[in-house]
This record gives structure tokens, C-alpha cells and sequence, in this order.
């Protein structure tokens, strides 16, 4: 099976779509969004909280030797 990675424009993508499941020969149809700029901002302004508190004691934290060894 072979896979294709597509971009598609925003206001075209429910009509791309749509033409994907009519032709019926994909049984998988999986799609990736990027994220937006708030998005963004919020991921980072969360993790800057976290970190904070972790620092402060109030959160344990995972060692990044850790995170590392589940790799």
C-alpha cells in the first residue's frame, strides 16, 4: 500500500474530502491539522506554568533520562 501526504487549501478541504470517500478505494482516510498560532501560544504558556511549578515543588516532574529510556 502506498501512502501520499497532500496540502490542501482550507476552504477546499470538505469538498476534497467528500470526493475521497465517494471513490472508494481508500478504506483509511486519516488527516493532520497544524496547529493554530493561539494554539501554539497556549501549549507554551501551559508548559511555562508547569515548569514553574515544578519548580516551586508543587508538581513532579519526569527526568528527561527517563523520557529518553521509554525511546
Amino acid at each position: 500500500m502506498k501512502q501520499v501526504t497532500l496540502n490542501i487549501p482550507d476552504k477546499k478541504f470538505t469538498f476534497f474530502m467528500e470526493l475521497i470517500k465517494n471513490l472508494g478505494f481508500s478504506k483509511e482516510i486519516e488527516f493532520v491539522s497544524e496547529p493554530s498560532k493561539e494554539q501554539i501560544l497556549s501549549d507554551i504558556q501551559q508548559s511555562v506554568l508547569e515548569v514553574n511549578l515544578i519548580k516551586k515543588g508543587k508538581l513532579k516532574g519526569i527526568p528527561a533520562k527517563d523520557i529518553l529510556n521509554e525511546l
